[in-house]
């Protein structure tokens, strides 16, 4: 019987009404059948070096849904839509009413009526089926935990942001058109600004009731105060003072508008601080939602944030809704893609998804700055290990190499595999490979070295971990490929001195100009292609708070979308007159598609659904006269056929341009989307003609088939529609799904027979129970479980039980109802889930009624994405192994 072991509860939506466990499980890959003559693969995710992620580790980035707490959305439209404010109030006083008729307790948190009308209420999970069914509710959301992002390399490894500056053009347009972002307000909401920090308007003394508001941070509210955290419980305590002790949201205003040693893209704009993170631990979506209708009150002209829930791909998220809200009326909403790309597609999350937000992959920034030794004549760069000591900043060391490159001496995986230290003062030169980093470093230790040297066996930037038992005592650090072969070569002359150095050092990033390893895919779940459009994320020399040393560096989309956000700003001071979609569309259209990161010698282009339109380029995007009124064409699945596209090219300047149309494709991912396929898939994309000639002032439309006839469902393939001209080079993307969407299998295996029905270890843990048989008291967590995992995005999940007779037979469990449970509209589950059972069903009439003891079976139904719900091909089914449920605490007969 496999051994589920949870690291955390991990419920979705009213799936958590019972009890829940977290799974941990390898990852199933499989490779799918190619037609004929079909797409040619190139490879897994794993097979190209990325480090899929197992379940377990995926488990942070993935959305929580917070037990107890719910989005109730309301009939009427909000107000930003077109609603009435009184009008949206009664309908939720009504609902609210309504509830307590049907025995059903709530508490109302919070109201929303401007871009979202709906409440934030507490109640039990178990009332979430009832509350569906209540006249004036149009859904139930759960309110989902959002982790205040992590930063993707410690904070000693980063690049100045001028050369992120300088990679979208930013640089260009703040010094030969003096475009400095004044009059522009942007908004961030986040874990707040430090703005004492002077780059940002302060005095530079830490006090969080000084220079606030001030001449750069302007306003803002505190929603949450220092010591709020979602998961633990911990109650909201604002104050008066949206200043920032977890340093996140500093980074990021510092990115988009600091002035001092950091320039931001706008260094002159209005800030905002919405605060809706603590010094550590998570926020909430109903807490955002607040934040979000308030940067409209307050006059924001564009709002950042860098955070969301990941694998939440549906757009009616409130969230997603509230920022096409935003957008309609007036305010350029800007939103980070997510960090979890190693964990494949559909990893994106709300409120990114928005269909009219822009959503920022992030690309690697062309520089680092780092810390680094003196060695052989040479500075070389290192990253220090996380897991040991920090290295010195003073001190020298002989460099003694574990043995020749490419033996397995020099790959120095155990103390008596290499030379021992001759003495004290001596530094272990040992190549990367073959075994762990703690490996090596215990090695070196063991070995009575004072420090490992680690160095790279294949170009790029690595951060090593050496935590482990026993622990790492001397200082481990990790320096490039070049710099080790140079080192080697150098000890093979001579001695070699490797001496410690205080500060930093700039060096050329060999992953620079590609899209970071972190950065999320798409599609949404309704094949709306995301995100939008790329920036410089990883590797940014940004502001921190004082009390963390005032500047630093941080990678993520949580740093490339204020990239964006900063030249949104500027853009508007440029063109005051522009909507929201229109500074989309000129960002998208000026874009430049990026090069495969996965194999970025071979030709190919990243994945569509990976860099949106590509990499910003502000100059053209401030500077064209030209617009393609469409930014992106998603062409939903491919059993449509080939579809015709209208595409108007809109020339504002006063002399007639001719463009040459072409096409561009990006490479293609396929299943399983926990460690992506890759293929070179060329669709359909025919334009009607070669070119456009677009008369001064005008438009001209092109019209353009797209589509594709693989012969394989589930291929998201795509590329970009290119119109080039001697001024201009303009793109508008596209992407599709091959096939029928809801032929692709949603019940993922995982490799360990999923679904499977479970039973709890006794200490919080499930194993799995394949075969069935197994008796439940129903006390303690010693309840029925059934543990799944969803390949893809699913419209609606159903629950049902079955008591079975002596004789076998199955009788519906609450057969006026049908259900025990429902939810809809779920995200691709980044690692297998649970849901537990604790007997108790909802009737008709909203009693709630415990089966009696006996012998029963579970079922869930599994409605596909976009499927319909009245074609029985577009459901998916398990039914468990019969099971007893014998509770002791009851007489036999006794039912409730």
């Amino acid at each position: 019987m496999p051994f589920i072991h949870p690291h955390l509860p991990r419920p979705r939506g009213v799936l958590a009404a019972a009890a829940g466990a977290t799974l941990v499980a390898g990852l199933l890959v499989t490779t799918p059948a190619l037609a004929d003559g079909g797409p040619e693969p190139l490879g897994s995710a794993s097979d190209l070096g990325v480090d899929t992620p197992t379940p377990d580790e995926v488990l942070d980035a993935a959305p929580e849904a917070i037990p107890g707490r719910w989005l109730v959305e309301v009939s009427g439209d909000p107000v930003l839509r077109g609603g009435s404010r009184s009008a949206n109030v009664s309908a939720q006083d009504t609902v609210s009413a309504r509830a307590a008729d049907a025995s059903i307790p709530l508490t109302v948190d919070t109201t929303y009526v401007q871009g979202w009308n709906g409440m934030a209420v507490q109640m039990d999970d178990a009332d979430v089926t009832k509350l569906r069914a209540v006249d004036g509710v149009e859904a139930v959301y759960p309110v989902l935990e959002v982790a205040q992002p992590e930063p993707a390399e410690p904070a000693d490894a980063g690049p100045e942001d001028v050369f992120g500056n300088a990679m979208t053009g930013v640089d260009q347009v703040q010094e030969v058109d003096g475009l400095t972002g004044e009059g522009v307000t942007v908004a961030v909401i986040d874990s707040g600004i430090d703005y004492n920090n002077p780059d940002l308007g302060g005095s530079g003394v830490n006090d969080e009731k000084a220079d606030f508001p001030g001449d750069r941070v302007v306003g803002g509210y505190d929603y949450v105060g220092d010591d709020y955290d979602s998961t633990t419980g911990i109650p909201a305590a604002p104050d008066a003072y949206p200043d920032d002790c977890g340093g996140h949201g500093t980074h990021v205003a510092g990115i988009i508008g600091a002035d001092g040693e950091v320039i931001g893209a706008a260094p002159d704009v209005d800030l905002l601080s919405y605060r809706i993170f603590g010094c550590d631990g998570t926020s909430s979506t109903d807490v955002i939602l607040e934040a979000m209708e308030q940067s409209l009150t307050d006059g924001a002209d564009v709002v950042n944030m860098s955070l969301g829930a990941s694998f939440m791909t549906w757009q009616d998220y409130p969230t997603a809704q509230l920022a096409d809200s935003l957008t309609a009326n007036g305010v350029t909403v800007v939103i980070s893609a997510g960090n979890e790309g190693a964990a494949g597609t559909f990893s994106s999350g709300a409120p990114g998804v928005a269909s009219d937000a822009i959503t920022v992959a992030s690309v690697d920034n062309t520089h680092m700055r780092t810390p680094f030794g003196i060695a052989a004549d040479g500075e070389r760069a290192y990253a220090a290990a996380t897991g040991g000591p920090a290295a010195p900043t003073e001190g020298e060391l002989a460099l003694i190499p574990a043995g020749e490159p490419g033996t397995e001496a020099a790959q120095g995986c155990t103390a008596d595999a290499v030379p021992p230290a001759a003495s004290s003062g001596q530094a272990l030169l040992v190549e990367r490979g073959v075994c762990s980093f703690y490996e090596k470093a215990l090695a070196g230790q063991e070995a009575g070295y004072d420090a490992v040297i680690l160095y790279n066996n294949s170009p790029g930037a690595v951060n090593p971990t050496v935590e482990g038992d026993p622990a790492i005592t001397i200082p481990v650090v990790m320096i490039g490929q070049a710099d080790g072969a140079a080192l080697q070569e150098a000890a093979a002359a001579g001695d070699v001195t490797w001496a410690w150095q205080e500060g930093t050092t700039v060096v050329e990033n060999a992953t620079g100009g590609l899209v970071s390893d972190f950065s999320s895919y798409g599609l949404t779940a309704e094949l709306e292609l995301k995100p939008d459009i790329a920036a410089p994320g990883g590797s940014i020399w940004s502001t921190v708070p004082l009390e963390q040393g005032g500047h630093g560096a941080k990678s993520g989309t949580s740093m490339a979308a204020p990239h964006v956000a900063g030249a949104a700003a500027l853009l508007l001071q440029a063109h005051p007159a522009l909507a929201p979609k229109d500074v989309k569309t000129a960002m998208m259209n000026t874009a430049d598609p990026l090069t495969w990161s996965l194999s970025p010698d071979q030709g190919y282009l990243e994945p569509v659904h990976r860099q949106g339109a590509g990499l910003l380029d502000l100059v053209e995007a401030v500077h064209t006269t030209t617009s393609i009124g469409a930014p992106s064409i998603s062409l939903g699945e491919g059993e449509q056929g080939l579809q015709t596209v209208t595409l108007g090219v809109t020339n504002d300047s006063d002399q007639e341009k001719t463009y040459d149309i072409g096409v561009q494709h990006g490479v293609a991912t396929g299943a399983p989307t926990e460690n992506p396929q890759f293929y070179t898939a060329e669709g359909t994309a025919d334009p009607s003609a070669s070119s456009v000639t677009v008369p001064a002032g005008a438009t001209s439309e092109v019209e353009v088939t797209l589509g594709e006839d693989f012969g394989e469902d589930g291929l998201i393939y795509g590329g970009w529609v290119t119109f080039t001209s001697a001024d201009d080079d303009l793109v508008v993307p596209f992407a599709g799904l091959s096939g029928d969407y809801q032929a692709l299998p949603v019940l993922s295996d995982q490799g360990m027979g999923l679904p499977s029905l479970g039973v709890s270890d006794g200490a919080g843990g499930v194993l799995l129970d394949p075969e069935g048989g197994s008796t439940y008291t129903m006390q303690d967590g010693d309840i029925p479980y059934l543990a799944y995992a969803f390949s893809y995005p699913v419209e609606r999940l159903e629950m049902k039980a079955y008591s079975v007779s002596k004789t076998g037979k199955l009788r519906l469990v609450n057969p006026g109802v049908g259900l025990i449970d429902s939810t809809d509209h779920l995200g691709r589950s980044p690692e297998p889930e649970v849901y537990g059972w604790d007997g108790t069903y909802a009737l008709k009439n909203e009693r709630v009624r415990t089966v009696k003891d006996g012998d029963y079976v579970l079922q869930m139904r599994v409605l596909k994405p976009l499927g319909d719900p009245e074609n029985p091909d577009h459901w998916e089914t398990y039914t468990s192994p019969q099971f007893t449920i014998d509770n002791p605490a009851r007489g036999k007969d006794d039912a409730r």
